[in-house]
């Protein structure tokens, strides 16, 4: 699949915002204890993708009520869903000047991974993790994504490269009180 930035500026991907808000104290000193044992750009990605994928659970496989959406809160409080765990690792990408985009694909609702972009090229990883049949793993040559999509099933791969989540997805996340409301609310189509 072809993916598409949907804004040509190479920059947008690595700025700090709201969300993906890779200046906070506790991304950089995430950031930072990656860093210690890694070489290259290449294992400081592969180490982030792990500790989103391993270290933060995701909400609905824990039952965690708590809904987070901010990259800082998520890596504080280590839960989230999809849409939080890939705002996380695109922030401690980000914040190591790895050019991150939000990406997305649709199952029964809009499921939420990062692409990331090297040597000329994007490549999606799916911090997912955690629920069985979600074997979500780190690749540059292949896809490891957690879910394929089937397209006879009405399941989709949004080729569009964000570099802020998607508007709907983050209205979602704002609005819900908690992982019961969120569930009831999430955005079933980009």
């Amino acid at each position: 699949m072809r993916l598409i930035q949907n804004t040509p500026d190479l920059s947008a991907y690595l700025a700090d915002d709201e969300v993906i808000d890779h200046h906070h104290p506790v991304v950089r000193e995430t950031a930072a204890r990656l860093t210690e044992d890694v070489d290259d750009s290449y294992d400081y990605a592969r180490a982030a993708f792990e500790f989103v994928r391993d270290a933060i659970p995701h909400s609905a496989d824990t039952g965690d009520p708590r809904v987070t959406w901010r990259a800082s809160d998520v890596i504080a409080l280590r839960t989230g869903i999809c849409y939080a765990k890939a705002h996380a690792l695109a922030a401690l990408l980000r914040a190591e000047d790895i050019p991150t985009a939000l990406c997305y694909q649709r199952f029964q609702a809009v499921h939420g991974l990062v692409a990331v972009r090297f040597d000329g090229a994007w490549h999606r990883l799916d911090p997912r993790g955690g629920k069985p049949g979600a074997g979500a793993r780190f690749s540059l040559t292949g896809e490891g994504l957690a879910f394929t999509a089937d397209p006879e099933a009405g399941e989709q791969d949004y080729p569009t490269l964000y570099a802020a989540p998607h508007p709907l997805v983050l209205r979602a996340l704002e609005a819900a009180p908690d992982a019961a409301h969120l569930a009831r609310t999430l955005p079933t189509a980009l």
